[in-house]
């Protein structure tokens, strides 16, 4: 008789995490690079004597890690690995700014800023970014932004200096009038009583231009909780049909890394460690098949 086909596993097709009490889908990861599950065991000697070798030697303890290379940042991965879920913003055929916030001192108030908006009509020229507002004296402002990866949108933007102003020359601010910082897309407008701002008081908001989605989310909040999922990892389909499938019954996701690297797509390195559960007696299950042509 012929030894049999040797048993192999070729390539990653996909990892969908679920929800432990319902067994529903939190999504699917299909940009993968890699996945792998390590089940070690510590091994617990006896010495004694002058032996130099155990008298006996008996198995410890076991971990299972998991780690996977993920190429994409979806929300359900992380909410699994930060245990916040992100909120979902719906298209923005107009862009949005935020709230205009106080940072240092008080210049949004009835004498300075009342509030921060989309200039009419010239939405286009709103750049992705953190913008601070900056009074020079009573009744003038100059404005800074955080980065130039979006000044080519709409009208260029263009930083005035190495402390990344992008207005020239000081904006003044007039009463329950608003003023345009020109090329921006938004205006600012003047409070409601007579405009006598401190100088150096600076406040802060946030801009997304047109858009199809976004995202936000806060990460480390003291109330977080990570949860507990399943995991069902499958190889890729040989040219056999051949087929794996790996599901680790409970788990933790304990990291999300975020890597930026020049002229890469970023990928995330994800450890995770599962544990028994008592309820199927295991910590995982591996199933493979060959189905028929």
């Amino acid at each position: 008789m012929a030894l049999s086909q040797p048993r192999t596993v070729f390539g990653i097709h996909s990892v969908a995490p679920y929800n432990l009490t319902t067994g529903e889908f939190y999504g699917i990861a299909k940009v993968l690079d890699s996945s792998s599950i390590s089940i070690s065991s510590e091994l617990i000697a006896l010495t004694g004597g002058s032996q130099k070798f155990p008298w006996a030697i008996e198995s410890g303890p076991s971990t299972a890690e998991i780690s996977l290379s993920v190429s994409q940042y979806d929300d359900f991965l992380l909410q699994l690995a930060y245990g916040k879920a992100p909120t979902a913003n719906a298209a923005e055929a107009t862009g949005s700014v935020t709230t205009l916030t106080n940072k240092n001192g008080t210049l949004v108030a009835t004498v300075g800023l009342a509030s921060v908006g989309i200039t009419t009509g010239d939405h286009a020229d709103l750049k992705f970014g953190k913008y601070v507002v900056k009074a020079v004296d009573a009744t003038t402002v100059d404005v800074y932004m955080s980065s130039d990866v979006d000044f080519a949108r709409g009208v260029d933007g263009e930083y005035e200096n190495d402390l990344l102003k992008i207005t020239a020359s000081p904006l003044t601010i007039t009463t329950d009038t608003a003023t345009e910082v020109t090329g921006y897309g938004f205006e600012l407008t003047g409070g409601s009583g007579t405009i006598g701002m401190t100088a150096g008081d600076t406040a802060t908001f946030s801009v997304r231009p047109p858009n199809t989605k976004s995202m936000d989310v806060i990460i480390g909040g003291a109330e977080v909780v990570v949860p507990e999922v399943g995991l069902i990892i499958y190889s890729q389909q040989r040219g056999t049909s051949e087929m794996w499938e790996i599901d680790v019954f409970r788990c933790k996701l304990s990291s999300l890394p975020f890597g930026m690297t020049k002229y890469e797509f970023a990928t995330a390195e994800i450890t995770a460690q599962a544990f028994y559960d008592s309820s199927r007696n295991g910590v995982l299950s591996i199933r493979s098949i060959t189905p028929t042509v």
